[in-house]
C-alpha cells in the first residue's frame, strides 16, 4: 500500500481544471477574459473547500460572461461538452442554481442538458426549496427520459436528505409528493438510476418507514430490478431488525438456530492489522428458514464512550437440520470516514435483527 495520501476531493477544482474551464469557454465565445476568470476563480482558492470552488467557478464565470441569463446559458451549453463528464461539470448546474430562479423554463432545460456531464442533483433542490409542485411536475416527465442521467436526476434531486446538500423539510416530513417519480423508476433498467431510487427510498425510512414499507408493498416482487430496489431500500431498517423490512426480504420472526460458535480474533489488535470474525450455527426449525446475518462492531471514540456500525453479513436460507458456517476479515486502519481509537471494541452477531451472540476485541493504537 502507497504512504502517499490521496489528493483532497477539492483539487478537482484545481488550477489545472480552472483553466481548463477557461479554455473551453473561449474556444465557444472568443471574447471570453480567461485572464480576469483564471484571478477570480483561483482567488483564496486554497481556503476554500470542494462546494466552495464549485460555486466560485460559477459566480466568475457570471462575472466574465456578457451578462444576459439566456445568452450565457447558451454559451455554456456549448462549453459543456468540452469540460467533459465529471464532478467539475457541477459548476454549470450551479450557474443555473445561482442565477437562473426567476427563469424556471430555460433553467428546467439547462439543468435536463448539463445533468449529462455532471449531475444537477445539488441544483435542481434551490427550485424545488422555491415551488416544489411545479418543479416536482417536470421531473416527474424526466422519469421517461432516454437518457439515464436524467432520469436518475428526476429521484436523486428530490432526496429528503440528499447528502452535500441541504434538507427538503417539506419532502422529509410529507415524501408523498414523489410517489410518482419513484414508482415511475421501480423497475429501471440502469443500475445508476436504481441506486439513485433506492438511496432515495432509504433516505426516507429515517422518517417515515411506512410510507416506504407501504409503497413496495404496492410493487410487483417478479421483476429483478425492483427486488433489488428493494434490498438496497430497506437497508437502514433492516440493520436495526424492522420486523416488516426483514420479511420483505422472506426472513420472518426469530431464527430458530443452534448456536455452536461465534468467535472474534485475536483478542488483541494492532492498528492496522485485520480482526476475523467467524460463527457457525444449524437450523432447528422444522421447515426452511430465510436469515439475514449482520455484524455490529461497538467502535471506540475519542470521548472513550462506543458507537456502533452495523454491516451487512449474508442471507441465507437454511434447511431443517442444515449447518451455515461463516468467517469473514475486517480491516482496522483509519479511513477517512473513521479514526479508531484504543480500547475494547465488542463485537454483536445479529440474525434477522436481533442479537444472537457478542464477543470483544482489544484494539492497540
Amino acid at each position: 500500500m502507497s504512504d502517499t495520501a490521496a489528493p483532497a476531493l477539492k483539487e478537482i477544482f484545481n488550477r489545472e481544471k480552472l483553466q481548463h474551464i477557461a479554455d473551453q469557454t473561449k474556444a465557444v465565445y472568443p471574447p471570453f477574459d480567461v485572464s480576469a476568470f483564471m484571478a477570480l476563480a483561483t482567488a483564496n482558492l486554497e481556503a476554500l473547500g470542494i462546494m466552495q470552488r464549485m460555486r466560485q467557478v460559477a459566480t466568475s464565470l457570471h462575472a466574465t460572461l456578457p451578462g444576459d441569463y439566456a445568452r450565457n446559458i447558451e454559451i455554456l451549453s456549448a462549453t459543456a461538452p468540452g469540460i467533459g463528464n465529471g464532478f467539475a461539470s457541477i459548476s454549470l448546474p450551479e450557474y443555473v442554481a445561482l442565477y437562473g430562479l426567476n427563469d424556471f423554463d430555460l433553467s428546467m432545460e439547462a439543468l435536463q442538458y448539463f445533468t449529462r456531464f455532471g449531475s444537477s442533483e445539488f441544483a435542481i433542490r434551490h427550485f424545488l426549496q422555491k415551488d416544489i409542485a411545479r418543479t416536482i411536475a417536470v421531473m416527474e416527465t424526466w422519469t421517461q427520459h432516454d437518457n439515464e442521467h436524467v432520469r436518475r436526476l428526476a429521484s436523486e434531486g428530490c432526496r429528503p436528505r440528499l447528502p452535500w446538500s441541504f434538507q427538503l423539510k417539506s419532502l422529509v416530513v410529507d415524501p408523498s409528493p414523489v410517489t410518482a417519480i419513484l414508482d415511475a423508476l421501480k423497475a429501471d433498467e440502469a443500475l445508476y438510476v436504481r441506486k439513485s431510487v433506492a438511496n432515495h427510498l432509504n433516505d426516507i425510512t429515517k422518517d417515515n418507514p411506512d410510507f416506504v414499507l407501504a409503497l413496495i408493498d404496492t410493487w410487483p416482487k417478479d421483476d429483478p430490478n425492483t427486488r433489488w430496489i428493494m434490498r438496497q431500500a430497506l437497508r437502514t431498517l433492516i440493520k436495526k431488525g424492522d420486523a416488516a423490512a426483514l420479511a420483505h426480504l422472506g426472513a420472518h420472526g426469530e431464527a430458530q438456530i443452534a448456536l455452536a460458535s461465534f468467535q472474534v480474533s485475536p483478542d488483541k489488535v494492532v492498528l492496522g492489522n485485520p480482526v476475523r470474525i467467524a460463527t457457525s450455527f444449524t437450523s432447528t426449525a422444522k421447515s426452511p428458514q430465510k436469515l439475514v446475518i449482520d455484524y455490529a462492531v461497538h467502535y471506540v471514540k475519542k470521548s472513550g464512550g462506543t458507537s456502533a456500525k452495523v454491516f451487512k453479513w449474508k442471507e441465507v436460507e437454511l434447511q431443517p437440520g442444515e449447518t451455515c458456517a461463516l468467517s469473514i476479515s475486517r480491516a482496522t486502519r483509519d479511513f477517512t470516514t473513521r479514526k479508531h481509537y484504543a480500547g475494547t471494541h465488542r463485537v454483536d452477531l445479529m440474525i434477522n435483527g436481533r442479537l444472537a451472540a457478542d464477543s470483544a476485541f482489544e484494539l492497540l493504537v
